[in-house]
């Protein structure tokens, strides 16, 4: 492949991030977990590509599955691609599981996916939340404090 052809890849960092979760939830813990993915996810994910504003995460017959992620097909792959919006499978251990269950069952709370990244080694993770849903007077008091921490800082700018 020509040089001036050839997209960015990620070979580690940030692929995406769920910034509506915080604006939505209110986070209590966090959690990584590792996602099993097929060839062509993982080629797909390299490119930048996926969204995981509209998913959650959901523990069933024992396993932490993750629901209604959105990763395109690879466009060089022919019959071999991937449904673009299957459950996909996370990793964590029997311990964080179980607590995540209890979380869920016990309080009502949900977990909600944050990031999707390559980590140092270049396996794929994604940091998970558990987080308890805000009532719409909560939202506006969030967003009345980030217009306010704005405004200070523009302040601080000029004057500063």
């Amino acid at each position: 492949m020509p040089q001036h052809e050839r997209k960015s890849l990620i070979s580690h960092g940030q692929v995406a991030e769920n910034r509506r979760a915080r604006f939505d939830y209110e986070i209590l813990d966090t959690i990584e977990a590792g996602i099993v993915l097929t060839g062509t996810e993982v080629k797909s994910l390299r490119q930048g590509q996926a969204q995981i504003a509209e998913s959650y995460a959901s523990p069933e017959r024992g396993e932490l599955w993750l629901i209604n992620a959105h990763i395109p097909e690879y466009l060089q792959a022919n019959r071999f691609n991937h449904e673009e919006r299957r459950p996909r499978k996370l990793l964590v251990n029997r311990k964080d599981l179980s607590r995540l269950q209890a979380d869920v069952a016990r309080s009502g709370n949900t977990i909600v996916p944050l990031k999707l990244y390559f980590n140092d080694r270049g396996i794929a993770k994604m940091l998970l939340g558990i987080a308890k849903g805000k009532k719409n007077y909560d939202k506006r008091e969030t967003e009345k404090k980030r217009d306010w921490n704005r405004e200070k800082a523009r302040l601080m700018k000029a004057h500063g």
